[in-house]
């Protein structure tokens, strides 16, 4: 299995996140964090990202069928 990394445009586009979002969720230990791949670069670990939607309540999901 080959394992993809993000760019943080990607990232806000999977998940509907800010920038600030992503970077305050990862303050909490809520988002995961970036691996460094050169000085002024990160990317995220695709699957971990992936999870992380996963792991989401998904909007009106509390609400009865109708």
């Amino acid at each position: 299995m080959t394992t993809r990394l993000l760019t943080l445009r990607e990232v806000m586009r999977m998940t509907a996140l800010s920038r600030s979002a992503v970077y305050s969720l990862m303050a909490e230990s809520r988002f995961p964090k970036p691996i460094r791949i050169g000085s002024r670069a990160v990317r995220w670990i695709e699957q971990e990202v992936l999870d992380f939607i996963a792991s989401r309540p998904r909007a009106g999901s509390d609400r009865p069928a109708a």
